[in-house]
């Protein structure tokens, strides 16, 4: 019959675990890195997806339309105040609802 304390398990498989060998081998067989070097500059590079294909163009694309909308905006950004413009103490939605009697 099996013990009912699960302490006993637990020893048990500690004290195996305690008693199996040590494998320290942990340098890498013989020409393991210039194998891994070889295959990576070897690898096939026509199965990219399009994501990889075009992402570089995205982000130059991108910053090509962020520059442009700033120097189509720049008379805006540096134009000075005029008597339209919304004074900070304003009430926004009062000027565009316009007054409510």
């Amino acid at each position: 019959m099996k013990p009912l304390d699960p302490d006993h398990s637990w020893k048990r498989l500690t004290a195996a675990a305690r008693c199996a060998p040590v494998d320290t081998v942990t340098a890498a067989p013989y020409g393991f890195a210039t194998r891994i070097a070889a295959l990576a500059l070897a690898a096939d590079h026509s199965g990219r997806s399009l994501f990889e294909r075009f992402a570089l163009r995205a982000v130059g694309v991108a910053s090509l339309l962020a520059i442009a909308s700033v120097c189509v905006n720049f008379s805006a950004l540096t134009a000075e105040a005029d008597e339209e413009t919304i004074v900070i103490g304003d009430d926004p939605v009062a000027l565009l609802l316009g007054p409510i009697e």
